[in-house]
């Protein structure tokens, strides 16, 4: 088994799977918009970091307010 570890943020890869701390996989493309692209160093060893195709916490606040809206028109009804 094949084991490494991002020595700037902890993620962990097991036979060039990431793995987020729940143990749930995780995709490169995401780890980079979330962590690495905002904080990642030459420490970071995310083969994705610089990608923008993934999650970002732009993206996921875009969605958190289009789901307020609709609830609170859903309420407003």
């Amino acid at each position: 088994m094949n084991c490494k570890q991002c020595g700037k943020c902890g993620a962990k890869w097991l036979d060039g799977q990431l793995y987020w701390a729940t143990g749930a996989k995780a995709k490169e493309e995401d780890l980079a918009g979330l962590v690495c692209n905002n904080l990642g160093d030459d420490q970071c060893i995310n083969p994705k970091r610089g990608d923008v195709t993934g999650d970002t916490w732009e993206k996921r606040d875009e969605f958190a307010q289009k789901q307020q809206k609709e609830w609170e028109e859903q309420r407003d009804r």
